[in-house]
């Protein structure tokens, strides 16, 4: 019998964690428990495996969601973490990173953007994408990044890149097989928020440059590269 993925809520607003719940058990995701503050999260889950977390970043309590998020990660760093959020404060997405979150879900929750990032999370291939001694991330088709030289390469062959497409590549090389979100990656090339339609127009660049379309959009929200 086919084991169902487990999910823990945590969620201090009632409305939305219901929500939440109704989509995952209407899909087959067995619902562990619906949490409102990070303390309790943090005892929850040195009794429980969830394969997913689902974590308001904004908390009832003294912990925030990402310190709670940091604490878990630190007893069960397999643990997958996607953040849940209603804004892209920078300060606050770098400190999500400290958490190493699978991903983000943007408020108000839309049902195909929940299913789509946690089947992409669901999905991570966990072997090592790197070799520590070389540096080198293989991608796709013959695509691979030097995380050493910050270089991008096809067949062996560099490709030429501006910064900015370099510093996009490395973001989502570096977490391949994960979804990136939109915010991050603005916060990674720019160092501040930026438009839909200037990320856009900046993988369209990529792209065309790069003469391959290795980058996949995850209903909107972010982007991910596959092996």
């Amino acid at each position: 019998m086919k084991k169902n993925h487990t999910v823990l809520i945590v969620e201090d607003d009632l409305l939305s964690a219901e929500y939440l719940k109704e989509v995952l058990i209407r899909e087959e995701f067995d619902v562990l428990a619906i949490i409102d503050n990070g303390e309790e999260a943090i005892r929850k889950c040195k009794t429980v495996k969830a394969d997913i977390i689902l974590m308001d970043i904004v908390l009832k309590g003294q912990l925030s969601g990402c310190e709670a998020a940091v604490e878990i990660k630190h007893e069960h760093p397999k643990c997958n973490i996607i953040f849940l959020t209603a804004f892209a404060d920078p300060e606050m997405i770098d400190y999500a990173a400290d958490a190493k979150a699978a991903a983000y879900l943007m408020k108000p929750y839309r049902e195909q953007e929940i299913l789509a990032t946690i089947r992409v999370v669901l999905a991570q291939d966990r072997r090592p994408s790197e070799t520590k001694e070389t540096g080198l991330i293989p991608l796709k088709r013959g695509f691979v990044f030097d995380s050493k030289r910050i270089a991008l390469y096809k067949d062996g062959k560099e490709i030429p890149l501006t910064s900015k497409k370099l510093k996009f590549i490395e973001l989502m090389a570096k977490n391949k097989n994960h979804m990136v979100s939109n915010e991050q990656i603005c916060q990674h090339v720019w160092n501040e928020p930026k438009s839909s339609s200037t990320l856009r127009s900046l993988i369209y660049r990529f792209r065309s440059e790069i003469g391959d379309d290795i980058i996949t959009n995850v209903s909107g929200v972010g982007y991910s590269i596959t092996s």
